[in-house]
């Protein structure tokens, strides 16, 4: 081992963790603590069943005290799991907590090392690269910054909803933000939610009136977030607010716009009903909106395509809210937390042309089928299909774009409910015969199973098997004009064909397509899916690796709406939790700038992620704003001449660790 040059005796305290039979099921504890006893400058090892429990801890700030250790190395778990724990532990002894080093044997050694021997020689290594280093650690004094108390929610969804009542209501200021021109989200598309058959709109429509009425809380609509700078606490964002050509201020939600326009028929698509209504170019997204104000889709306007229209929807506007003068805004908010609730995407089930979706009439997604039993629907809550009939008969085709690894391989969680809701709903208002095809009932909520218990007495088919193929071909007089539902029925173990007039695909749940720039604009992680991903699946559900930054709903994965709110809940407690401590306390495992060495190449500007380097032209050399570094370390592996430098990862520390593991 290299020597120090340090003010005194370095003395270090080795404790080995059991993690119960995590470790010590493998790895051969008394072997490593003996070893460790040997190692140059320990002067005290020890093991304990669990090092991270209170008598663990008090056992090494006894340590500390009595014996006079001023280094501390503990073989146990993972960092992000209890580095904060013993960091913290040799602070109440009075010692420095940067002179503390982690060795991860657990994830590193005993989980993946199937040979126990091999496993102990590993954890030895282990334990003295974490001696040889933390020789060389330094004291390091963490900073303290103000925390902005304002949150941004992005989403406007019943996560979002509810997210931004919880902080509004505990007095903080909410800036919401929503890309559609109203809040609500896919819930404000539903009739009824499911076990309890409640109506949406009357659960749903009170919150958003009172996010609209809230005075904590500023709604932006049709708007998206541009760019988000600063660190937690100190979030710097930008807001683009999108041209909507009425102003909402002045809009009532008359309807006199609408019914004036040119267009006396609606003609273009209507996104909120899934196509299967039509609207005009100007129109209010649907009567429960918040807010209640018209909208111009300049895409199928006359006036923004040719210039020529009369605009009648302008004079018939006694408000003067119609505006096609109406630019694009940049909004500038600064906030302290960010709470990430933008949802999900429905599974498009043309990619599975076997089903008939977009060749077949009468095969519908479960989305459109939720907005024809809606009563504010296109049909006004009638099931009847395009040409007008009543169905008669009902199949209902499970796991579309779900549990599928040709598709999607998870498990959309919602798919067997909304299915049975569905097929309840059906049966209700048409006396049709409905057939649920599934590959296996998932009921796991509260009241779930008994609510699928009450089908079955209801008279709801179930026939369990995977659908092979919906076609027209009819092959009986009984078949002709029908859609034909191919199925092997695994209970009886026979291929059948079912005969029906409608087919509804319970289409799975997906990311959003632009998660990705989600994800790059907050710098937060996504798994290889698309979904956000969390801290940690148990222990920080709503928590992102950025701190400040939180996500609640689907966004995360599938989920219902219960568990939807619960989430959102947690993540606006977090945000609440972290803004009412009014300071943060920062890390100081930033990188650094040795001025003598700095060439002022702008390499480490290019790549910082984190946009926490800036050139200082005076001295003409890189800059690092210790605030916005992450301590990622980017930097310091790109600087060429090594003027990039960082705490608690120095040269001298690294290749004391190296050569601890190597020799």
């Amino acid at each position: 081992m290299k020597s120090v040059k340090h003010n005194g005796e370095i003395r270090i305290g080795v404790y080995i963790c059991h993690c119960g039979t995590n470790i010590a099921g493998k790895v051969k504890i008394e072997e490593v603590v003996k070893y460790a006893q040997n190692l140059p400058n320990v002067i005290v090892a020890r093991d304990y069943k669990y090092m991270c429990s209170d008598p663990g801890q008090d056992l090494i700030k006894k340590d500390i005290k009595e014996l006079k250790l001023n280094r501390i190395v503990v073989a146990s778990c993972s960092p992000h799991l209890h580095e904060h724990t013993f960091r913290k532990a040799a602070e109440e002894a009075g010692l420095n907590p940067f002179y503390f080093q982690m060795a991860n044997i657990r994830e590193h050694v005993s989980w993946v090392t199937k040979d126990s021997k091999e496993a102990t020689e590993k954890a030895k290594a282990m334990v003295k690269a974490a001696v040889y280093r933390v020789v060389f650690h330094e004291a390091l004094e963490k900073k303290k910054e103000k925390i902005n108390p304002d949150v941004l929610i992005i989403g406007g969804g019943i996560a979002g909803i509810t997210a931004a009542l919880t902080i509004a209501d505990a007095g903080k200021k909410v800036y919401l933000v929503e890309r559609e021109p109203s809040i609500g989200g896919h819930m404000a598309k539903f009739d009824k939610t499911f076990p309890t058959l409640d109506c949406a709109s009357c659960i749903l429509t009170p919150k958003m009136t009172a996010v609209k009425d809230h005075p904590n809380i500023t709604l932006l609509t049709y708007s998206e977030v541009e760019n988000v700078d600063g660190y937690v606490g100190n979030f710097k964002v930008k807001i683009r607010k999108k041209p909507r050509y009425v102003d909402i201020e002045k809009c009532v939600g008359c309807y006199e716009c609408i019914k004036n326009c040119v267009y006396k028929e609606g003609k273009f698509p209507n996104e909120f009903d899934e196509g299967l209504s039509k609207r005009k170019p100007i129109y209010i997204p649907f009567p429960q909106a918040v807010p209640l104000a018209a909208i111009i889709d300049p895409a199928t306007c006359i006036q923004f395509l040719s210039g020529k229209c009369k605009k009648a929807c302008q004079e018939a506007c006694e408000r003067g809210a119609i505006d096609f003068n109406m630019r694009e805004e940049i909004i500038e908010v600064e906030v302290g937390a960010i709470i990430v609730a933008t949802g999900f995407k429905i599974f498009d089930p043309s990619q599975i042309p076997q089903y008939g979706y977009g060749r077949y009439p009468n095969v519908y997604t479960s989305l459109e089928v939720e907005r024809l039993v809606n009563s504010s629907g296109p049909t006004g809550g009638e099931i009847i299909l395009r040409d007008g009939r009543t169905p008669k008969s009902v199949g209902i085709v499970h796991c579309v774009g779900s549990r599928d690894k040709n598709y999607n391989i998870w498990c959309s969680r919602v798919c067997c409910m909304y299915s049975l809701k569905l097929a309840h709903l059906i049966k209700e208002r048409t006396g049709a015969e409905v057939y649920n095809f599934y590959i296996d009932m998932r009921t796991p909520g509260k009241g779930y199973e008994e609510f699928y218990l009450k089908l079955m007495e209801e008279g709801v088919h179930f026939i369990r098997g995977k659908v092979a193929e919906v076609t027209d071909w009819a092959i009986t007089p009984e078949e002709e004009g029908k859609l034909i539902i191919r199925v092997e029925d695994t209970l009886i173990g026979v291929v059948r064909r079912i005969p029906v007039d409608m087919v509804i695909l319970s289409v799975g749940l997906t990311p959003q397509p632009d998660a990705d720039e989600v994800r790059r604009l907050l710098n937060i992680s996504c798994s290889k899916e698309g979904w956000f991903l969390e801290r940690h699946p148990k222990l920080a559900p709503v928590s992102t690796f950025t701190d400040g930054v939180f996500i609640a709903g689907a966004c995360q994965g599938p989920k219902d709406i219960p568990d939807t709110v619960a989430q959102a809940e947690a993540a606006a407690a977090e945000a609440l939790a972290l803004i009412d401590k009014s300071e943060i306390t920062l890390e100081p495992n930033t990188a650094f700038i040795d001025e003598e060495k700095c060439s002022g190449c702008h390499v480490c500007i290019a790549l910082c992620p984190y946009s926490a380097i800036s050139f200082n032209e005076e001295k003409k050399i890189a800059h690092i704003n210790e605030a916005l570094c992450k301590g990622c370390g980017v930097c310091v592996a790109a600087c060429p001449s090594k003027a990039a430098q960082q705490r608690l990862f120095l040269d001298e520390q690294i290749y004391a660790e190296i050569e601890g593991a190597l020799v």
